[in-house]
């Protein structure tokens, strides 16, 4: 039998992480700058198994990297 509604969640934010962030924490940073360096430290791990849990996890939440280098 069907449901009588249906509820699907569509995501229409997109969250863009521009590449590079900061490579050290420095007092005086905010908040975003803080959390954009932690989330750019994530990005460049070597270790593939955990690269690969950031890209679900990115992918669940709609968090894109865009690389401005050059």
């Amino acid at each position: 039998m069907l449901q009588s509604i249906e509820y699907q969640k569509v995501m229409s934010d997109v969250v863009y992480v521009n590449l590079p962030g900061p490579q050290e924490p420095t007092p005086g940073m905010t908040g975003g700058e803080l959390l954009h360096g932690f989330l750019t430290e994530l990005h460049g791990t070597h270790n593939q198994e955990f690269k690969n849990i950031i890209n679900l996890l990115c992918a669940r939440w709609n968090v894109h990297y865009r690389d401005n280098r050059g």
